[in-house]
């Protein structure tokens, strides 16, 4: 069986500011991670690989030569191959045309079973590249995956929705999107970082090592682009109420009912 993740190194949000002339996200000195549903993605596959002999797994990444940092992650957590796909022609394409660049060097790698990627990326939150990668590839998809079963030749999945869930199966290949209730994701083991950073290699692909439309990767080829980032406004004063408890209780349900939420 031989499975692929798709993963993304993505900002440590949680320290991310923006600029508040230019709109955009400063990221100078800001740590850098693996997006976290694609780390349940990396999970999900190392632990299918471990209850099958015949399983092979392949993280690819598409991204500036820093996230070769976070594709060493991946290997020390299990996975067997590695590869950053980087080119400045690759710089600024939006989702759909990341999408056709991992779709392309999806299609070099071939004769893949299951092909897995992270629900959405915390720095875009569009939950875009996954079903757009299954678009250009003509293959199956499930999304928002909770839960995982393999039988023979098909998968047995769980897909979130609000109020519960649905049972989906399909035949493979296939590619599925994984959330954060699929697993937990491991640390890697201190074997696992020796061979990460010791044995194995990270293969390096230009635009020249995969079959990809110029016209339509890159900053110029995107359809999309974003307009502004910019941290939400408060427009409204809060209002803080004194007294004992029973008459602070009493005097926001009079607020309450005044404003008709009760």
């Amino acid at each position: 069986m031989k499975i692929i993740v798709c993963m993304k190194q993505v900002p440590d949000t949680n320290e991310v500011k923006i600029d508040p002339v230019k709109g955009t996200l400063i990221r100078d000195g800001v740590p850098s991670i693996i997006n976290p549903d694609d780390k349940n993605a990396i999970e999900e596959a190392v632990r299918i690989k471990e209850s099958r002999e015949d399983a092979h797994v392949t993280v690819i990444s598409m991204g500036p030569p820093q996230a070769g940092t976070a594709l060493r992650e991946a290997l020390a957590m299990g996975a067997d191959e590695a590869i950053l796909l980087s080119d400045r022609e690759f710089a600024g394409s939006d989702t759909w045309a990341t999408s056709a660049i991992l779709a392309s060097a999806i299609n070099r790698i071939g004769d893949y079973d299951i092909i897995f990627c992270g629900r959405q990326a915390i720095d875009g939150d569009t939950a875009q590249v996954g079903p757009e990668i299954a678009e250009h590839l003509k293959l199956p998809q499930i999304t928002y995956v909770s839960n995982l079963e393999i039988h023979e030749d098909e998968v047995i999945t769980h897909r979130t929705v609000e109020d519960g869930y649905y049972v989906i199966k399909s035949q493979m290949p296939v590619l599925l999107t994984a959330i954060k209730d699929l697993n937990t994701p491991r640390y890697p083991s201190i074997k696992g970082i020796y061979q990460a950073y010791r044995e194995k290699e990270i293969k390096i692909w230009s635009i020249n090592d995969i079959i990809v439309d110029r016209e339509n990767i890159g900053l110029k080829g995107s359809p999309t682009n974003v307009k502004s980032s910019f941290t939400p406004s408060v427009k409204f004063n809060g209002e803080i109420l004194s007294g004992t408890t029973k008459e602070v209780i009493n005097e926001l349900i009079v607020k309450l009912r005044e404003k008709q939420v009760i």
